[in-house]
């Protein structure tokens, strides 16, 4: 397997079509052993990337914005470096270096700190038991609309400052936006579809510009009557556009639901698939931290985002060059077996656990991390008192996206323990 530049490995990792049905585990591991930073040329006169997938070198690019910026081409593989004027209008604080990050994060980090987010337990914990006794009642749901989609919109919402009656349009919306490859989601896809009318907006999808129309209405409203929520603390500050106000609520509205969303329902198929890791939950409650640890590195729900070289640099041996897109697969590092003892086999009780869901560390450490383990940590809480056994119910859907590790449809039957 070569790593010259200009040639690619014998290997396919981007197309969607191959992540709509199964993550490509095989050729992660063989990209890990034998060129864990190889060079992929890409269709369409795009430059190409090196792929990063062993978990020691992504967190030493996540840790090194000034080697691997954001803000030189952003986190897609589009490369927005070559039209300035989309780099600028979709610029979110993922798009972003220190201090440019910093000073849009501090907005609002300290609404999402471990302290803040623990008084939220008690409201996290009634939503997920509503939604798995429903669940319970019903016996065979689809588990991603019965419980896994529920729960990170409802909370999100709360957090946000979205009224209730307003969440499942604003959601379904967002819905389309970030997966923009998938027909059932959305009516332009990204990599069939002329999407060039849509370059000035997020992911190129026309419904970002019904997410912008909502934040300006409700920043509106809230400014004129505050309240606690982050959309008030948004739309008081001085410190942002209009523009950055509506691309960080987007960015919200995605990230706040897309991780809990997806290590739900991966975290379900687990237990059906290794129902021996909810017997020992069921026996053993002292697990649940690590065990939230473990179905957050199972689940995986981001795929990998980019970086770009602003210096000549080498990376494992392997010489980088400035401009050379960089892209750090987190669903390869979070299986890697360096890191990793038996990776493939869920282990609620793994500790250590270095997994890197959240990011590698480094100024871009997810913002929601706190939200994130905690909902996943009182889902299998709930989990292990309601249900003494998950049945697979049907084959599972995956959605059509190398860039989010999600279910669509998770058929499943629950055996109640009453």
């Amino acid at each position: 397997m070569s790593l010259s530049r200009g040639t690619k490995p014998d290997i396919q990792i981007l197309a969607n079509d191959i992540w709509a049905e199964r993550i490509p585990h095989s050729e992660f591991s063989a990209l890990r052993t034998h060129a864990p930073v190889a060079w992929f040329d890409e269709p369409d006169g795009n430059s190409g990337f090196w792929a990063v997938t062993r978990l020691d070198d992504l967190v030493a690019i996540h840790r090194d914005h000034r080697t691997f910026s954001s803000q030189v081409g952003g986190t897609e593989l589009e490369e927005l470096e070559r039209d300035p004027e989309a780099r600028e209008a979709r610029r979110t604080m993922l798009e972003t270096d220190p201090p440019e990050h910093t000073r849009i994060r501090k907005l609002v980090s300290r609404s999402f700190t471990r302290r803040a987010i623990a008084q939220w337990e008690s409201t996290a914990r009634a939503l997920v038991a509503e939604s798995i006794e429903r669940a319970i009642d019903e016996r065979k749901v689809d588990f991603v609309d019965a419980v896994a989609r529920r729960l990170p919109i409802q909370m999100i919402s709360k957090l946000l400052g979205v009224p209730d009656r307003d969440a499942e349009e604003l959601f379904h919306w967002a819905d389309s936006v970030v997966y923009h490859a998938d027909p059932d989601f959305s009516d332009v896809l990204y990599d069939k579809d002329d999407t060039d009318p849509y370059r000035l907006l997020p992911f190129r999808s026309p419904n970002s510009l019904k997410v912008f129309a909502y934040a300006k209405r409700l920043a509106s409203e809230k400014k004129a009557r505050p309240e606690g929520d982050v959309i008030s603390i948004l739309a008081a500050s001085e410190d942002l556009t209009p523009l950055e106000l509506q691309t960080f609520f987007l960015l919200l509205v995605i990230a706040g639901n897309e991780t809990t969303r997806h290590s739900l329902s991966h975290g379900a198929l687990a237990l059906a698939e290794f129902p021996d890791q909810l017997h020992r939950l069921q026996e053993d409650p002292g697990l649940l931290e690590t065990a939230s640890e473990e179905i957050l590195r199972w689940a995986c729900p981001q795929i990998h985002f980019r970086r770009t070289a602003v210096s000549d640099t080498n990376l494992a041996g392997v010489p980088i060059s400035a401009g050379d897109k960089v892209v750090t697969w987190y669903i390869s590092a979070n299986y890697d077996e360096n890191a990793f003892t038996d990776p493939f086999t869920l282990d609620l009780s793994r500790n250590p656990n270095p997994h890197v869901t959240f990011g590698g560390g480094g100024p871009h450490f997810c913002l929601g991390a706190w939200l994130a383990r905690l909902e996943v940590r009182v889902f299998l809480d709930e989990v292990a008192k309601k249900i003494k056994r998950v049945h697979l119910n049907g084959e599972p859907e995956r959605i059509r996206s190398n860039f989010i590790n999600g279910l669509k449809r998770l058929p499943l039957e629950l055996e109640a323990s009453r």
